[in-house]
Parts: C-alpha cells; sequence; structure tokens
C-alpha cells in the first residue's frame, strides 16, 4: 500500500491511499479518484514528504487538519452514513458480491481488513477508503 498527496483542478489539497502506483493510475482512467472535497475526476498526484521518525522512532503527524476539512470530513461522513448501509466486517464480501451481480448493488460502507482491501482493488472492484472510522450503526 501507498499514500498519495493529490490535489484537483480546483486546488483542493488530500491524500489517499492505493495499492499501488499502478493501482493509483488504473482508478484513474476508470474516473475512480475523486477529489475529496468537491468530486472532480481532474486529480494528479503531487510531491510528498517522507515520513521521518525522530530520535525515539516515532512518526509524528506533519500538521493537525484545518478546521475547514475536519468540518467537511464530519459532512461527508454524515452524508455517507445517512444514504449508506453500514454493514460493519462483511463489507468486503458485500462489495464483491454485488460487484459479480449476485446481490442487488446499493450504497454501503463497513471495515475491510488490508488484505481484504487489496484483493477488492486488485479484481477492480470499485471501493475506496473513507477519510474516517465509520460508525458501528445499521441504517
Amino acid at each position: 500500500m501507498i499514500k498519495f498527496s493529490l490535489r484537483c483542478a480546483e486546488g483542493h489539497d488530500f491524500e489517499s491511499w492505493f495499492q499501488s502506483g499502478e493501482a493509483f493510475e488504473g482508478l484513474k482512467t476508470r474516473g475512480l479518484v475523486t477529489c475529496a472535497v468537491c468530486n472532480s475526476k481532474a486529480v494528479e498526484k503531487t510531491l510528498m514528504a517522507p515520513a521521518i521518525a525522530n530520535a525515539a522512532g516515532k512518526i509524528g503527524p506533519k500538521s493537525t487538519p484545518s478546521e475547514d476539512v475536519a468540518a467537511r470530513i464530519q459532512r461527508l461522513r454524515a452524508e455517507v452514513e445517512a444514504n449508506s448501509d453500514y454493514v460493519g466486517d462483511r463489507f468486503a464480501s458485500e462489495a464483491r458480491a454485488m460487484y459479480l451481480g449476485d446481490t442487488p448493488g446499493r450504497p454501503i460502507h463497513g471495515e475491510a481488513k488490508p488484505d481484504e482491501a487489496k484483493a477488492l482493488i486488485e479484481d477492480g472492484v470499485p471501493v475506496l477508503p473513507l477519510p474516517f472510522i465509520p460508525s458501528r450503526k445499521t441504517n
């Protein structure tokens, strides 16, 4: 997994995790990489500073998120949780079943282990990480 710093054509900066650089390019080509702020599909990678450990071997946060970004993430969370079903740790199996047409498609959110998320991405299942931990409740 690799984390990229991204910027949309509107100048919004954000970060996201991808299986690899090739996975990013594949998702971008299919229009599945969008700005976390404005949903623009015109997204490019930007320069990243490497994370460097301090003398104690700990890596600290690069910066504190601005209130504007934190508020936008909260609004995104509210929208996701109001308009999709929380499926918990069944996320990978539910997403795969919908992708294969075994169950009707619907908006879902939940949790997946790293190897499950990697397998979904490798198989072309359109999934994206959320910039927050979902509430453990069903709609």
